[in-house]
């Protein structure tokens, strides 16, 4: 096990949790836009495209953020094989 992929486990994590919560969070705003945009009377192709790409910020967002979890669990894995084994 090598300290350069226990850090680019690490570093992964790093970025990709913040990104995959940001992503989230905005695709949910935006879906809530698109409801806005429905219950106004906007045309059906405006809400309805703008909910798809609301929809693809959101889902982008949950599959980044899964992703981070992955080099987390990674990370910890490859961390607890290198410590001392305790008496």
């Amino acid at each position: 096990m090598s300290v350069n992929n226990i850090d680019q486990q690490y570093r992964n994590w790093l970025v990709k949790a913040p990104l995959g919560l940001v992503l989230t969070g905005l695709g949910a705003s935006l879906i809530g836009e698109a409801t806005v945009r429905k219950h106004r009377g906007t045309s059906t192709l405006g809400w309805v495209g703008f909910g798809t790409l609301a929809l693809t910020v959101f889902n982008s967002g949950l599959s980044i953020l899964a992703d981070a979890a992955k080099h987390r669990a990674h990370y910890e894995r490859l961390r607890d094989a290198e410590a001392p084994s305790r008496p």
